[in-house]
């Protein structure tokens, strides 16, 4: 495995992590889930960066946000009590798609 994705997965999973305590810090009220968002998405981002040293930005910012999406709204459904319907499902379901179209079949991925 190249080390950009593995950059990118850190970044993907600190992301998810810092939006999880956006949730829980309450408007930045609770101290502990406001350190987690600022250390969260600092790390994501200079995970990101590395990424970015070999990925193509387009590329790179597409799985990050994709995959970003499809874990927070799991982590949304699983911790924090979210409903999912049919038609969230289908339009994640979309964004999952379009991610994995542009990495497999679309010249933009850099491939």
């Amino acid at each position: 495995m190249q080390v950009h994705w593995l950059f990118l997965a850190g970044a993907i999973l600190s992301e998810v992590f810092a939006s999880s305590m956006l949730k829980l810090s309450e408007g930045f009220s609770k101290p502990l889930p406001t350190v987690g968002v600022a250390v969260g998405f600092i790390v994501s981002f200079y995970c990101l960066s590395l990424a970015l040293k070999t990925l193509p930005l387009g590329t790179a910012y597409a799985i990050w946000a994709g995959v970003g999406l499809i874990l927070t709204s799991l982590v949304s459904i699983m911790f924090f009590g979210q409903k999912a319907d049919l038609m969230g499902i289908i339009s994640i379901g979309l964004i999952l798609l379009g991610v994995i179209l542009l990495n497999t079949m679309s010249h933009m991925s850099g491939h």
